[in-house]
């Protein structure tokens, strides 16, 4: 045993290189090297939820009090779900002629700016919730009229039937820019009296005394790199409610905290993810069908990776497609790179023939839940609930997930609705517990279109992978309808499938050409993406020691190639002796992958400065 000392910086660098080793992820010439340079840990994270400022001389005497106000009801999130409570809460209000405040805060500057997805919109929970939206102009522009899946090989495309009933028909659904379809329902929200504030990012989760749920405070606000206080720094606000709604998407930030503090991921199993990452194309008039819905699987990955591929044509006044790419975070080999892979696909003759002389005009990138009904967590806990993609509703199988998303948060302004205007309640805590939505959401259609596709996703994990998960899909799916009295399991977090690099083929890309393929910067730039430089990086580290000494020397640094916007970067030391981790924050397009595939647990995503971000223009 190397006698080091675990209340240092280097300390720490030689345990987690001594585990590798112990655990013949490296060698011992490697384990030596790492520990015999004299050189510090350099300092990384500098966010307060790391480094408390009770313990930084720099904030005595700062004005740390916060001003508080009163709601119904909060909602954290502006997108389809957070939305969709909202309006349905005012509508109730209006219908029986009740007074009820509805706050909704969500980080992004405007409403639907860090909305990201196909998307194929199936319209079942908007013509519940807005009956008339053809007549209130909904931007639903583009219904499906032809539906294309297929298997790729490197050169050939083999077609696939698309029968009745399987996943991929898209017969009656709309292909949408979700960004747009979001910013429609904020106005919608507007006219019935939801107060909408857009570019207040909600930081941190309030509790009574009794442990219930009080509310949320907005982030604080002058902050610079360094953790001090600039002149002029602001305090974030509390907004109090009786219930608080979080529908933060994948991965939210305050979800994370909500599911500890009331154990919520108890009964359920971890959940699992992907990466999806997307381009808007202005094509060749000629080359453009609009309706047209496009799938793939199959190349560039190989059968043990699960991912594919779809290409939407719009019919927006202009002939645009988007496209994208999905993998899923379970992947295994650490030099796979999304983006990189995303841009080849792009090469297949199949899809490169309706891109050439087109110009792309945006790229973003955003994780998505791919756990599924095995995967829900428990929904209610007192003084609040888990609505659309936080707690995980999308049907993975369909690649949808809004309609799911919106009928939750109606369920929960429904049942929300019943609790707070019951004169006759007497609540046993402060917050309002509400059991009452969960067990809306199990008579609801939701439950059952998850329940019916529950083992597509898990079947995949086989020899077979690929063929494997299709040839269950034919036949328990189709055949008998998801009634298949088994459910299957998923193989655990994300973060625990990576393999040492050392059992790993590195994987050689093409450099792009840019016409068809791009680098990753310019790509970033088309995000519109741009955060305030000087504040604290909100990829923040529980220990400034780890990238170096565990995921640089056993994954050979998986950051910098699962980040789908350059934001981390291994670079020499200014002595030369070694390497660090550079966090480019400013680039973050808030997809949340590095806090889901870090295979050391050792990111954590929190929010940046209100309206920061990207700037997605229907995305």
């Amino acid at each position: 045993m190397v006698p080091v000392c675990r209340y240092s910086l280097q300390g720490l660098r030689c345990i987690h290189a001594l585990k590798a080793v112990q655990a013949e992820h490296v060698s011992p010439q490697v384990f030596s090297r790492l520990c015999s340079s004299s050189v510090s840990v350099p300092r990384i994270t500098t966010h307060y939820t790391v480094c408390p400022r009770d313990k930084d001389s720099r904030w005595e005497g700062v004005e740390m009090e916060r001003f508080a106000d009163e709601a119904d009801v909060v909602i954290v999130g502006g997108g389809p779900a957070g939305l969709s409570a909202a309006i349905r809460l005012k509508q109730l209000a209006n219908q029986h002629e009740k007074e009820l405040r509805v706050c909704v805060v969500e980080k992004a500057s405007q409403i639907g700016a860090h909305t990201l997805s196909g998307a194929c919109l199936e319209p079942s929970a908007l013509n519940e919730l807005i009956p008339d939206w053809k007549e209130r102009g909904a931007p639903l522009n583009t219904p499906v009229t032809e539906d294309k899946f297929s298997i790729l090989t490197e050169k050939y495309r083999i077609p696939v039937p698309i029968l009745p009933g399987l996943p991929m028909n898209n017969h009656g659904n709309y292909l949408v820019r979700l960004g747009h379809f979001v910013r429609w329902l904020g106005e919608q929200a507007e006219e019935l009296g939801v107060e909408l504030y857009p570019g207040y990012a909600a930081s941190e989760v309030l509790l009574h005394e009794d442990g219930s749920m009080k509310g949320i405070a907005t982030n604080d606000v002058g902050i610079a790199k360094d953790g001090s206080p600039k002149d002029v720094f602001e305090r974030g606000m509390e907004l109090h409610a009786k219930v608080t709604l979080f529908g933060e998407g994948c991965h939210g930030h305050l979800a994370k905290q909500v599911y500890k503090q009331f154990n919520l991921r108890e009964n359920c199993e971890p959940q699992t993810y992907a990466i999806g990452l997307k381009e808007l194309w202005v094509v060749d008039e000629k080359k453009w069908h609009p309706g047209r819905a496009e799938h793939s699987v199959g190349w560039p990955l190989n059968r043990n990776t699960y991912g594919g591929s779809f290409l939407y044509h719009l019919n927006e006044g202009e002939p645009l497609v988007a496209l994208g790419f999905v993998i899923g975070l379970d992947y295994t080999n650490p030099y796979l790179n999304p983006f990189k892979e995303f841009q080849r696909w792009k090469h297949h003759p199949s899809i490169k023939s309706t891109l050439e002389g087109g110009n792309r005009i945006a790229y973003g990138a955003r994780a998505l839940n791919e756990g599924g009904f095995q995967s829900i967590p428990k929904l209610t806990f007192p003084g609040g609930m888990l609505i659309g993609c936080s707690p995980g509703f999308m049907n993975v199988p369909k690649i949808k997930g809004t309609h799911t998303a919106m009928k939750s948060g109606m369920l929960a302004a429904e049942s929300a609705f019943r609790v707070i205007t019951d004169e006759n309640l007497k609540s046993e805590t402060a917050g309002l517990y509400i059991p009452d939505y969960e067990e809306d959401i199990k008579k609801s259609w939701i439950w059952k279109e998850l329940h019916a596709v529950r083992n597509i996703r898990p079947s995949f994990h086989n020899y077979f992978g690929l063929y494997g998960g299709m040839f269950y899909t034919g036949i328990f799916y189709w055949i008998f309808r998801g009634k298949e009295p088994w459910t299957l399991k998923h193989n655990g977090l994300d973060a625990d499938q990576l393999k040492p690099a050392k059992n790993c083929t590195p994987i050689e890309y093409p450099k792009p050409d840019g016409k068809i393929s791009f680098d990753l910067l310019s790509s970033v730039a088309l995000s519109g993406t741009n955060h305030e430089h000087d504040q604290p990086p909100h990829l923040t580290l529980k220990d400034d020691s780890v990238p170096v000494a565990r995921n640089l020397s056993i994954y050979d640094g998986p950051e910098q190639r699962f980040c789908p916007a350059g934001v981390y970067e291994y670079v020499p030391l200014e002595s030369g002796d070694g390497m660090r981790l550079q966090i480019n924050a400013q680039n973050c397009v808030h997809c949340k992958t590095c806090d889901i595939k870090d295979p050391s647990q050792n990111i954590n995503w929190v929010v940046p400065e209100g309206s920061g971000g990207p700037a997605y223009n229907g995305m």
